[in-house]
């Protein structure tokens, strides 16, 4: 079994995409609203795997798909999800 796990910010066209998109392949992710300190807690989890832009922020959105043996995919895009989706079809 896959848990998603999405971190986002309000007002993210980028993050609004990626949530839609998990919505029409019906996916269920567990948001975590990085304004929310339960949210920016959870994210230190993943540190060592989340990407991060060219000055060292954390690229948003992050999807973090794990399974039983941790995480399976660090995702940042819509066209990075569907990519993933189709390799493992």
């Amino acid at each position: 079994m896959m848990d998603y796990l999405l971190f986002t910010y309000p007002n993210c066209k980028d993050c609004a995409d990626l949530k839609k998109y998990l919505a029409e392949t019906g996916l269920e992710a567990q948001e975590y609203s990085l304004v929310q300190k339960k949210s920016k807690l959870k994210i230190r989890d993943f540190l060592g795997i989340i990407k991060r832009d060219d000055k060292g922020a954390i690229i948003i959105p992050t999807l973090v798909i794990q399974d039983d043996t941790g995480a399976a995919a660090v995702l940042n895009s819509r066209k990075e999800l569907e990519e993933w989706l189709r390799s493992r079809a």
